[in-house]
Order: structure tokens, then C-alpha cells, then sequence
């Protein structure tokens, strides 16, 4: 079967590549990995991508209704091509669902939004993330090993956009922290410097009553320092 579509795979990851996470993120970036799946890949009908995270399974994205009816039935039903595959970290082919049993109850419900095959490839993360990408088809037999291999690589793109996620909320939360210890330190030093103007003291005394007003008021160091400079510039 091959890449016979409109879309140049090379030219589809290139696009992916540009995309900047902090602009976009996530779902968007997620939603435009399903839709250019669903461009590319032969015989794709509909297309979603499935994350399983402490709260359950959801579909964090979808190319139309009849992907997330699918869905939806595995995740009450706790079973299906997708689950599987996420679970396991692999790839689930269904090239007849009509003649499906692994799932019961699947098969017909697949029938009856029309998808009569089925391609589902776990996302390759090693943490408490799980997920997979899915491609439902109209036609039985629809997926060729052209098109498992393209799914796969859908699957770790995914997975690489998820990890850099990740690691930029992480980024970018330790620098709010970093940020606001250096705040509260610079506020500290301000009031320290008031004490010891108007107390006549050293630095270590001038935090000492600082902590000491702290513990009394039942406050934080930093608001009890905050107050302190909010009084010293008032006229």
C-alpha cells in the first residue's frame, strides 16, 4: 500500500519538529498529531490519541465523534485495542473487527459507527504515563506494515512531546520557586536592614527579632519582613 497520500512523511515531521510547546501546548500539539495521522496514514476513518494517567484513561484528542464514542466504550468497559496497547507499550492490530473476540461487546460497537478495522500503538514512556495512538478504518484489512511502522512513529513522537512536557512544566516550575525565594530573601535582607537602622544591631539580631515576631504572630518570615518594609516606606 505504502505512503500514497498527499502528505510527505518527511514534510509531516518536519512540521511537528517546528512546533514550539511552550506557544502551543500540549493538547494542541497532541490534536495536530491526530490530524496529520489521520492525513497520512492509508485508510485512516478517524484517529485519537488515548492518555492513562492516575485518574483513568481520556482522550486527549480526536479527529471525530466516532473515534471518541470507541474510546469511550474501552474505558467503561475497561477493555479494547487501545487499553491494550497502552498497557503494554506495543502495537494492536484488529484487521477484522467483525470477527473480533478478545473484547466481547466491542466488535458490535465498533460496527455501528461504521469502523471495521483497527490500529492502536502504545506509547513508548517509561514512567506513570501510559497512552496510545489510535486509527480506526472503515474498511477491514486496512492497515498494511507501511502503515503500522507510520502509527509507530506517530506513537513515539507522542511520547517525546510528552517527555519534553514534562520536563518543561518541571523547568519551569522550579524557576517560579527560584524566583520566589529570591524574593522573599531580597525582602528579608530589606527588613533586616531596617531593624538594624532603627534598633541600633547587628544582622543576626535584627533577623532574630524578626523570627521571633514570626513565630509570635503565627506568620510567615517573609510577609512578617514584607510588613516591616511596607511600614518603613510609608511617609
Amino acid at each position: 500500500m505504502g505512503y500514497t497520500v498527499g502528505l510527505d512523511i518527511t514534510d509531516v515531521f518536519r512540521e511537528l519538529g517546528r512546533i514550539d510547546l511552550g506557544e502551543t501546548g500540549l493538547d494542541a500539539v497532541v490534536a495536530r498529531v491526530a490530524e496529520l495521522a489521520k492525513e497520512t496514514v492509508p485508510g485512516a476513518y478517524e484517529v485519537s490519541v488515548t492518555l492513562v494517567r492516575d485518574g483513568g484513561p481520556r482522550t486527549v484528542a480526536s479527529t471525530g465523534e466516532p473515534a471518541e464514542v470507541l474510546d469511550r466504550w474501552q474505558y467503561d468497559n475497561h477493555g479494547g485495542p487501545c487499553l491494550d496497547a497502552a498497557a503494554d507499550r506495543r502495537t494492536v492490530c484488529v484487521d477484522e473487527v467483525a470477527a473480533e473476540q478478545r473484547w466481547p461487546g466491542w466488535p458490535e460497537h465498533a460496527g455501528s459507527v461504521g469502523v471495521c478495522s483497527a490500529l492502536s500503538a502504545g506509547l513508548p514512556i517509561h514512567d506513570r504515563v501510559i497512552g496510545a495512538v489510535n486509527v480506526y478504518a472503515k474498511a477491514a484489512r486496512a492497515f498494511d506494515a507501511d502503515s503500522v511502522a507510520l502509527i509507530e512513529n506517530f506513537a513515539e513522537y507522542v511520547a517525546v512531546v510528552l517527555s519534553n512536557a514534562d520536563r518543561y512544566h518541571a523547568t519551569a516550575a522550579l524557576a517560579r520557586q527560584l524566583r520566589s525565594a529570591m524574593e522573599s530573601r531580597a525582602v528579608i535582607e530589606q527588613a533586616k536592614g531596617i531593624i538594624m537602622s532603627q534598633r541600633r544591631c547587628g544582622p543576626d539580631e535584627a533577623f532574630a527579632i524578626l523570627s521571633r515576631a514570626s513565630q509570635t504572630a503565627n506568620r510567615k518570615l517573609r510577609d512578617v519582613a514584607a510588613t516591616v518594609v511596607e511600614r518603613a516606606q510609608r511617609p
